[in-house]
């Protein structure tokens, strides 16, 4: 019998997260899933799938120490699919000199900084054919640059930025690692202006994930696996 994969979500309390555990589930992986602190909406899906979810609660992205704890706690069981989700917005309809700079900190920290520690920390934890997906955004494309949700925007370019300096500093590596925007999608962070539904969004998402295993290097691509310019 062949052995079920394994993917680690981290960020998974509700949204897209929340999304991609349930997809996960149905697609038969075994789903490790992180959360800072208990979500009812996760709980109701482990009921679900009681045989096939583990929730890891606790887990902070921007509180490095229980990242590490977490790892440490998984330490010597492999993955085949890493995926980091989690993030944050604000002050969206803000400019540079608007913005308070705490809540800008945050979301360099949250949308940046801390995704790429996880990957840092997890990356031998992946099987050889295995795929790091990071959640990013079209807006994160300085190509396509607009003013819209500029601040954000400019937390989603520098997690490129870093996972551009990840895969140089990892030539050769086997690993395939993919920085896919999800499109606009309705969620709390989203908004309900957005124009996609997460059921038009998260399957899609992990088909190409599904798509790019064994397939090493680093791509910046859209729900249907169209390369974005950085």
């Amino acid at each position: 019998m062949e052995n079920k994969q394994t993917v680690l979500v981290i960020g998974a309390s509700r949204g897209l997260g929340l999304a991609l555990v349930e997809e996960y589930c149905k697609r038969g992986f075994d789903v490790i899933a992180t959360v800072r602190q208990q979500s009812t909406a996760l709980q109701s899906l482990h009921k679900q799938y009681p045989d096939s979810l583990e929730i890891q609660d606790q887990v902070d992205i921007v509180n490095l120490d229980s990242v590490r704890a977490l790892h440490q706690k998984l330490k010597g069981r492999k993955l085949d699919v890493l995926f980091v989700n989690a993030g944050i917005s604000r002050a969206n309809e803000l400019t540079p000199l608007q913005v308070s700079e705490q809540d800008f900190i945050d979301m360099m920290l949250t949308n940046a900084l801390s995704p790429m520690r996880v990957v840092e920390l997890f990356h031998e934890s992946l099987t050889s054919n295995g795929v790091i997906a990071l959640m990013s955004s079209e807006l994160g494309s300085i190509t396509n640059a607009s003013a819209f949700w500029e601040l954000y925007s400019s937390s989603k370019a520098a997690l490129n930025m870093l996972a551009k300096s990840f895969a140089a500093r990892h030539t050769g590596d086997s690993r395939a690692m993919l920085l896919i925007a999800p499109g606009w999608v309705r969620t709390d962070m989203g908004t309900q202006n957005a124009s996609l539904d997460v059921s038009e969004s998260i399957p899609l998402v992990v088909d190409v994930v599904a798509r790019n295993a064994g397939k090493p290097g680093l791509r910046y691509v859209d729900r249907f696996g169209k390369i974005i310019p950085w």
